[in-house]
């Protein structure tokens, strides 16, 4: 399954890509995910950015049903931090829930809530939503990204 559309800001600040609504773009998108971070010096937030990433888009795919429309991932790079947006076409809104220890589902954004530094849920000017999350990188290794050891993403 191949992405739909993409682009790559002029800076490499913003990455944007489009999947159809399917299982197998979770992996596609962490993979763009993965790159776009290690070009922006980011690999201490890897493993977290990548499980919020992933909670994200399985949302969108189960949940945002709604016919020819595809989920649009977007990656910003804010210095110390990395916005990670996924947007779909369905209005109804993500509801975090307590699941019980027996529950199946319901725990995604609570892994969302507890990894992050911020997120939320945007509504879009025409039809549906962005969910959105903030991770940034520990205190500890902030020294390193101003010392100038980001690099530029390659598309």
């Amino acid at each position: 399954m191949a992405m739909k559309s993409d682009l790559t800001g002029p800076d490499g600040r913003v990455v944007v890509r489009r999947w159809t609504r399917h299982p197998r773009c979770v992996a596609l998108a962490r993979a763009d995910l993965r790159k776009a971070l290690a070009g922006w010096g980011l690999v201490a937030i890897e493993e977290v950015a990548l499980l919020v990433l992933s909670e994200l888009i399985t949302n969108a795919v189960r949940h945002a049903r709604v016919p020819g429309r595809q989920i649009e991932g977007r990656y910003l790079y804010q210095g110390d931090k990395v916005r990670i947006e996924v947007h779909d076409a369905a209005d109804q809104l993500p509801k975090l829930r307590t699941p019980t220890p027996e529950s199946v589902r319901g725990r995604g954004l609570v892994l969302v809530e507890t990894l992050a530094d911020q997120w939320g849920v945007t509504p879009r000017p025409a039809v549906g939503k962005a969910v959105w999350a903030v991770l940034a990188l520990p205190v500890d290794e902030r020294g390193s990204l101003a010392s100038g050891e980001r690099r530029e993403v390659q598309s």
